[in-house]
């Protein structure tokens, strides 16, 4: 009698892209170097700047992208906020910065270097003064265009908020903080979304590998960080260090719902200042 050979589990693989800053590369340390077992999923890591991300989105490329939550606002039909993963600075955030010393209250009349027109950033900017004149600059390379003098001012995201002074720049404005003062809630840049196509199932087995992993970078966070410094653009550890710990926090873990409604408040924010054009549906997977 002939013995029917088993049926092999059909293995569905998950394509997830995030930036290779340090932060993120912290978080899907569990997930990257295959330390978690996931269960008939395999998960396919793709690295591209925030930018390219927020403009992949829009056309559906990945099941599982970071993004920043002004591109939220334009692919919301087809992506759900994971209710975990986000980077929300409470009472820090983007910062300005000039070569001479300048009041806050003059962005509307500078021209400033910014990292993007789909990055919370320049929304949050944008919301504080609509004014200012703008010119889109690699986020690496914002810090030389200040210090050449070919723009008034430059908005820093990543590492560049905490070594400006060492390099001779000058804090204009720090938006985490004037969000604070003018809404009591933390700044989210980013979070992680995922496609509605793939269904509520699986959309929930993938959200909960995601939130393994971030739980086993921060329990073994020594050995997170040395994977993460391959991506830290030449940074000090120490300084990599204090990047990931203010952006991989208790928010990052779950939004919480002060996490939520900062997200919310951002959203509808930047549509009452007509910057973004349409009524923003903010849902997270649950």
């Amino acid at each position: 009698m002939s013995v029917k050979a088993e049926a092999t589990p059909e293995v569905r693989t998950i394509s997830v892209a995030h930036s290779p800053d340090s932060d993120d590369a912290f978080m899907f340390y569990g997930l990257a170097t295959n330390k978690l077992e996931t269960e008939g999923l395999r998960f396919e890591h793709t690295l591209k700047d925030i930018q390219t991300l927020n403009e992949d989105a829009k056309v559906g490329v990945y099941d599982v992208t970071a993004i920043s939550f002004h591109a939220y606002a334009y692919v919301a039909d087809k992506y759900a906020l994971l209710p975990h993963g986000a980077s929300i600075g409470d009472k820090y955030g983007p910062i300005v910065v000039s070569k001479e010393p300048r009041e806050a209250s003059e962005i509307g009349r500078m021209k400033i270097a910014v990292p993007g027109e789909l990055t919370s950033a320049y929304l949050a900017l944008r919301i504080y003064n609509p004014d200012f004149e703008h010119v889109v600059i690699p986020f690496d390379k914002i810090i030389d265009e200040v210090q050449s003098g070919r723009v008034d001012a430059g908005l820093l995201i990543h590492e560049g908020q905490l070594f400006y002074k060492q390099v001779g720049l000058d804090k204009v404005l720090d938006l985490g903080e004037w969000w604070h003062e003018k809404t009591g809630l933390p700044l989210p840049m980013g979070g992680n979304v995922i496609k509605r196509s793939l269904g509520k199932e699986l959309m929930e087995e993938v959200s909960r590998h995601l939130h393994r992993s971030i739980v086993y970078s921060m329990e073994n966070r020594e050995d997170a960080l040395a994977y993460a410094m391959q991506f830290a653009r030449d940074m000090e550890p120490a300084l990599a260090d204090r990047f990931v710990a203010m952006w991989v926090n208790d928010l990052t873990l779950d939004y919480g719902e002060r996490g939520r409604q900062a997200v919310k408040t951002l959203l509808e924010e930047g549509y009452k200042a007509g910057i973004i054009k349409n009524k923003v549906d903010v849902e997270f997977v649950d």
